[in-house]
């Protein structure tokens, strides 16, 4: 049986009204994921290379400049394009960056807190911290802190592990101190809290259907027209039920690209049109807010 731990009923039909902003309908969040310089790779010091590159050509034994080459994409230009189509909408989002990546390239979250968005964690590595040893994860959590807030100006208070946590992440992240969300929950289209020890820990839930990730080949997207079709669908829905929260995922190196970017212009447009009826805001935000509800 499942655990006692897995909640598979939720809010049932009764979900709480979060009363967004300025009495917006969905609260819309965009997290932009930053990878570049964090995946694994036999050139730089690992011993295997990323086993999962967009590629789809997966090269081991060797250094791999092909998929070294496409995160570099999204180091280069993909964060300029990015940020740039953000500032055409006045769009704030999240940039949920990497420990390592931004210890190498520390523009990554230098450059998107210069323009107003905020830095959260995306862990040390692009790695799941499943199976990880509590003082190594303690350690690792302590690392990418103390990195973004060097580099992107404020400490973050957001976490979102890659693929699975560990069975302590959440508590660590807790005991910490310093954190006031993470995002590693997939199961709702609205926050909840956690008691924890330094008080309410809030559970932002992130998507990877209305996410860019789905570009790789097989997963449904070949065109922008396709990413925006399907995230504007999601939108349309929720703007109609109410009452809810949304999120989109993007990567650098993915969405970035110049036959890809329509597809978030298009998103943006559409998303604009709905005027006070959405609340564009980044996740820290959308986390006080549930905790001054909700708390």
């Amino acid at each position: 049986m499942p655990p006692a731990s897995r909640d598979l009923v939720g809010y049932g039909p009764n979900p709480p009204d979060p009363q967004w902003p300025g009495g917006a309908r969905v609260a819309l969040s965009i997290v932009v994921n930053v990878e570049e310089g964090a995946e694994f790779g036999i050139g730089s010091g690992d011993g295997r290379n990323e086993a999962n590159p967009e590629t789809g050509i997966v090269t081991q034994g060797a250094p791999d400049p092909c998929t070294e080459g496409h995160f570099d994409y999204g180091a280069r230009v993909g964060l300029w394009r990015v940020l740039d189509q953000f500032d055409a909408f006045g769009v704030k989002a999240t940039f949920s960056a990497c420990g390592r990546a931004v210890a190498v390239t520390p523009q990554l979250a230098a450059a998107p807190a210069a323009r107003g968005h905020e830095v959260s964690a995306h862990g040390w590595r692009w790695e799941a911290h499943a199976g990880m040893e509590e003082a190594v994860e303690r350690l690792v959590i302590a690392r990418t802190v103390a990195t973004l807030a060097e580099h992107g100006g404020a400490r973050p208070v957001g976490w979102h592990t890659k693929g699975a946590p560990s069975g302590n992440t959440r508590r660590l992240l807790m005991e910490e101190g310093g954190f006031l969300y993470d995002s590693d929950c997939y199961d709702d289209d609205l926050p909840r809290i956690a008691a924890g020890p330094a008080g309410p820990h809030v559970i932002l839930p992130y998507a990877f259907d209305t996410n860019d990730m789905r570009f790789r080949t097989g997963q449904g997207f070949a065109f922008a027209e396709d990413f925006a079709r399907y995230c504007i669908a999601a939108f349309d829905r929720l703007m109609k039920e109410g009452g809810r929260m949304m999120s989109v995922g993007l990567h650098l190196r993915t969405i970035g690209r110049p036959g890809r970017i329509a597809g978030l212009e298009q998103l943006l447009a559409h998303v604009a049109a709905a005027g006070d009826g959405v609340w564009v805001a980044r996740r820290m935000d959308i986390a006080r807010h549930w905790l001054k509800r909700f708390g």
